[in-house]
């Protein structure tokens, strides 16, 4: 069989640690044999993020501006363990903070649905899908370490040299504190991708914010969200029957629990963070997610939505056997695969992509697992395969598809 055609190449973003490894097998048995592949490769493993001081990072995000589709592997964000470890010279900043600061949008996650694979929470029966702004608060943020009594202040300088203040804390004994920031310019790309990703889901939206407490920077939020619905998206969401929703984030959560599933739920950039770990554990496994960053100039960077899996990859150093999911990996390549030939017209790249998908969830179906899903799963008489033996079992499949 010939292999398929690429016109444009893939901006490819390598990773740490067991990820890594499943990256390289799902090129070699997933993808080289069938795809004539063309990608501008970056090495974001931590090493090379410290022996560039990071320069990889921002060039692998400017290439992805350049070339409009990027996947990405799962990487480090280095703590005070790692940086012993890899002998760092700074404990960098999170490479997937640096490339969403850099382009902007919106990142979508929504859980793969697989047949004997039932969410925790039994009244789940569609996925939910997690809109997580990509921009600022905690992930840009300045800290300081207080170390006696003083006053701290928020202070804003304007282009004129006039200061307002607010102050934060009156502290008398040693404390921490932490500013951050957003912008409107951010928040009101971050609703527009939200809304029209629900009218071209034809799904509900759903938002959620600390507005009561936070009057100033969530109440922005909500404000916001509210100004750009009434006068862009209301009679388009109308027309198709589709429910904004606001309230505050601890009445979703706890709506969220007793919903059915099937819409989309917005968060500020730290709950969408922890609440599309929560939404895709209950749903299986957090490797059954899927993760788009959308930018508001239709650039599109595909990932796996979590870690490295460090355990798995200090038993792949001693030569020990691992059973670990690489379903969201697979998905993060395939979804940057169709969306390359959705962009350049190419219909085989996009069909394969497809092919990709169903070959995978078929192979779970079947009762070919790795042990994470195994451990959950309501199908008998399942069997578990390693890392390699699972990705063989999915090729097996692809290739009866192709």
């Amino acid at each position: 069989m010939d292999k398929i055609r690429m016109v444009t190449p893939l901006v490819e973003m390598d990773g740490d640690e067991m990820t890594r490894i499943l990256w390289k097998m799902i090129k070699e048995e997933l993808l080289l044999p069938f795809i004539d592949l063309k990608t501008e490769y970056y090495d974001l493993g931590l090493a090379n993020r410290n022996d560039t001081d990071d320069r990889v990072t921002v060039d692998s995000a400017r290439a992805t501006q350049k070339y409009g589709v990027a996947v990405k592997c799962a990487t480090i964000t280095p703590n005070a363990a790692r940086m012993d470890e890899y002998d760092l010279k700074e404990m960098w900043k999170s490479p997937n903070g640096t490339i969403r600061a850099i382009l902007d949008g919106t990142v979508f996650r929504a859980p793969i649905v697989v047949k004997g694979i039932e969410p925790c929470v039994k009244n789940w029966e569609k996925p939910i899908t997690i809109a997580r702004h990509a921009y600022g608060d905690v992930y840009k943020n300045v800290e300081m370490k207080i170390p006696g009594a003083g006053k701290a202040e928020l202070v804003f300088t304007d282009e004129e040299g006039r200061e307002s203040r607010e102050v934060i804390f009156d502290f008398k004994a040693p404390g921490i504190v932490q500013g951050m920031h957003n912008t409107e310019a951010s928040i009101e790309s971050f609703a527009r991708a939200c809304f029209q990703y629900a009218v071209s889901t034809k799904q509900d939206l759903w938002f959620g914010s600390k507005d009561t407490i936070s009057k100033k920077y969530d109440h922005t939020f909500k404000d916001i969200f509210q100004e750009i619905y009434e006068k862009e998206y209301k009679e388009q969401f109308d027309a198709l029957g589709l429910e904004y929703f606001y309230s505050l984030i601890d009445d979703i959560v706890a709506r969220i629990m007793k919903a059915k599933g099937g819409f989309i739920w917005a968060c500020k950039n730290y709950d969408g963070d922890v609440m599309s770990d929560m939404v895709s554990s209950a749903f299986g496994s957090l490797a059954m997610m899927t993760s788009v960053l959308v930018s508001p100039d239709g650039i599109y960077e595909y990932e796996a939505a979590h870690g490295t899996v460090q355990r798995h990859y200090y038993k792949y150093l001693k030569g020990e056997e691992t059973s670990t999911n690489p379903v969201a990996t697979i998905f993060a390549w395939t979804g940057a695969l169709r969306k390359r030939g959705e962009l350049d017209g190419i219909g085989e790249l996009a069909r394969f992509a497809n092919a990709l998908d169903a070959a995978t969830v078929e192979t779970i179906e079947s009762g070919k697992m790795t042990k994470d899903l195994a451990l959950i799963t309501s199908l008998e008489n399942v069997t578990v395969l390693n890392s390699e033996g699972f990705i063989k079992a999915i090729r097996e499949r692809l290739e009866g598809r192709i």
